[in-house]
């Protein structure tokens, strides 16, 4: 069976009855194939929907990602009415997925939209901001509890180091050597790294749900006024705090340069970009969040750039088998860049704490 048949067969088993006209391929990630299937219904107009075949080497639990997902679409369905939401399609038997031999299948509805993998507009920015902000709003009484941790420890930063200062010992690609100064920086830095995963632990930071992966080219925008539609891209989406979103979004955004740039000199915080996407996400946010939260969104985006960097050079001592690398070094570009964004985010820490006092200031 052909691609064009597989993908009509798969869309008959989530119920769409009407004509197939056939499929293209969209380029969405890195890990899942995605697939704009195209139909005509009984009036003649035309209706698209999204189907993914999911990585399940990179999700090992593609059940429980759904199930996560799926109860998050739901709710967040069930409190927009009127609005542009993401739905999973499901089967007769009520699965949003259909697992076809070493073929696991999920189909969506598909939202006109455009998406930016890099943007300085502070208006869209702010935008994002507020699209992931909403996000956590809209799940801000959703039951933490019912959702599965379908990649554990994926920011504990403990755990993180620990791997790291694993890899340093073993040395199995003979590099330790030639990167002494990442490590000192690295090393010397965990506790402040570690503070998110600390005050978790402490019971001072409460779990919510959270995204995990909040760049912005996750959002997709109105091709008319730039507005937010819509966050897409939850596979990882599992209990989490905060921070991590909002420290991640940073970490992406604004740094100056693409993480993998090979002159880390060129690396550091955007202040515009932080304050247009603090902003919107805020405006959101501000009147749901703890005290705690707050004083810790700032440090936050230290605290994900600094893990990012041990998982990067971690994976160079080892060999790189975790990231896929396009040239030798690689990976050691991406540690650089990240550590050289991390030390401007110590050096512009006041100003990004003043930056969110003033934002919250707004909102009460």
């Amino acid at each position: 069976m052909d691609l064009t048949e597989k993908l009509e067969q798969v869309s008959r088993l989530f119920r769409i009855e009407d004509t197939y006209l056939g499929y293209e391929t969209i380029q969405m990630g890195n890990v899942n194939h995605t697939y704009k299937v195209n139909f005509r219904l009984a009036d003649g107009s035309p209706k698209s929907f999204l189907i993914q075949n999911v990585n399940t080497y990179a999700f090992r639990d593609p059940v429980g990602l759904m199930d996560n997902i799926d109860k998050v679409t739901e709710h967040i369905r069930a409190k927009s009415p009127g609005k542009t939401c993401l739905h999973f399609h499901h089967t007769a038997d009520r699965k949003t997925y259909v697992a076809d031999g070493s073929n696991f299948w999920r189909m969506t509805n598909y939202i006109p939209s455009v998406t930016y993998n890099s943007v300085r507009d502070p208006q869209v920015l702010r935008n994002a901001g507020k699209a992931f902000g909403e996000f956590q709003r809209q799940l801000s009484d959703f039951d933490i509890h019912s959702l599965k941790e379908t990649i554990p420890g994926f920011h504990n930063t403990r755990q993180r180091y620990a791997h790291f200062r694993q890899a340093i010992a073993e040395d199995k690609a003979g590099r330790v050597r030639e990167v002494g100064e990442e490590i000192r920086f690295l090393l010397d830095h965990e506790e402040l790294a570690c503070t998110l995963t600390d005050l978790n632990a402490a019971g001072k930071l409460p779990l919510r749900v959270t995204h995990n992966d909040t760049k912005i080219n996750n959002v997709l925008f109105s091709d008319k006024d730039h507005s937010a539609l819509v966050v897409i891209d939850l596979d990882t989406v599992m209990p989490g705090l905060m921070g991590h979103d909002f420290g991640d979004a940073i970490r992406f955004a604004a740094n100056r340069c693409e993480e993998d740039c090979k002159d880390p000199a060129k690396a550091g915080v955007d202040m515009d970009v932080f304050r247009a996407f603090t902003e919107g996400f805020l405006e959101c946010t501000g009147n749901t969040m703890t005290k705690e939260e707050a004083d810790t969104l700032a440090v936050s985006c230290f605290c994900l750039t600094a893990e990012l960097a041990t998982r990067f050079l971690g994976d160079y001592l080892e060999g790189d088998p975790y990231f896929n690398i396009r040239y030798p070094q690689h990976n050691l570009a991406r540690t650089r860049c990240q550590i050289a964004l991390a030390k401007d985010m110590l050096a512009r820490r006041d100003e990004m704490e003043q930056i969110v006092r003033e934002c919250l200031a707004t909102q009460k």
